[in-house]
């Protein structure tokens, strides 16, 4: 997708992440926490289901391809420091199994949510 500006593709970038967290809630998920920054960078969506404390990165591509490309080593390496730090700040949430997903946004609004995505990756 090729934006006008870096105003554009931010706004349409936080249109998925609303996106995607109405997805999450309507599968069961609570959202603890949008955009949360730490200081290896910003996690998209903390959401909780269970036992289970899922740190996921929304990503909104043209393809579902073009989307899956768009995660490489090095921000997965970040949302993992990332989504540690975010565990260990809260000590209700230590006894959580944590797993890392993926939310795809095509533009054809297809949403593809890939739980731990990094096992794929």
């Amino acid at each position: 997708m090729k934006y006008k500006t870096r105003k554009q593709a931010e706004r349409k970038g936080r249109r998925a992440e609303m996106w995607a967290g109405v997805y999450l809630r309507l599968k069961g998920y609570s959202i603890l926490e949008t955009r949360y920054k730490t200081r290896y960078g910003e996690i998209d969506i903390i959401a909780r289901k269970g036992n289970i404390l899922a740190i996921v990165e929304v990503k909104r591509r043209q393809t579902l391809g073009l989307a899956h490309d768009a995660l490489t080593a090095q921000s997965i390496k970040r949302i993992e420091e990332a989504g540690a730090s975010y565990q260990e700040a809260h000590e209700n949430l230590h006894d959580l199994e944590m797993r890392f997903d993926a939310i795809f946004i095509t533009r054809t609004f297809h949403i593809h949510h890939l739980k731990d995505a990094w096992r794929t990756y």
